[in-house]
């Protein structure tokens, strides 16, 4: 758990082991990855973050990287690709 700017982000490695409703914990970011298929989603208010992987290319996914914006109370996610 992670809190910054006044936003509480939950992380963690495999979204299928979220033990918790991250909109009723408070939580308005998870961050996850295992799958390392880059992609951002709102549910219920929750932003889900998988900024995918920047390390060696693995099957036919891209080598992404990810970044949030947190700015006056709002997150959002930027995933942008680091090899063509």
């Amino acid at each position: 758990m992670v809190e910054l700017g006044g936003t509480s982000i939950y992380v963690l490695h495999d979204l299928a082991q979220l033990d918790l409703r991250p909109e009723a914990a408070g939580f308005k970011v998870v961050i996850y990855g295992h799958s390392h298929v880059p992609k951002q989603e709102s549910r219920g208010g929750v932003l889900y973050f998988n900024p995918g992987s920047a390390g060696p290319l693995r099957f036919k996914l891209p080598v992404t990287v990810g970044r949030l914006i947190v700015e006056s109370g709002n997150v959002r996610g930027e995933i942008t690709s680091i090899l063509d």
